[in-house]
């Protein structure tokens, strides 16, 4: 095992202690994340079934811990695209 993969493993186990520390909610989310790769709000509130003011909540919990990250959308600025925290 090379020292990336250690780092990398370290850094999955870390992440994943985070975010069972986290609302329901926002471990739905980041799973979708992890599924499904980068997305917007609006997308992640259709394929986890949330409601958009969830989806909000559980972004900000993810943010907050830094699971997650998010860059403005090239096709509208007004947007966010959210992946997994080193997926970008």
């Amino acid at each position: 095992m090379s020292v990336t993969d250690t780092e990398q493993t370290s850094d999955e186990s870390t992440q994943s202690t985070l975010v069972s520390d986290l609302p329901p909610s926002a471990k739905l989310v980041y799973k979708v994340l992890e599924y499904e790769g980068a997305m917007t709000q609006e997308e992640i509130a259709t394929e986890s079934r949330l409601c958009a003011r969830t989806v909000r909540y559980a972004l900000t919990k993810l943010e907050n811990v830094d699971c997650i990250d998010s860059r403005p959308s090239l096709r509208d600025a007004r947007r966010s695209i959210y992946t997994v925290d080193g997926e970008l």
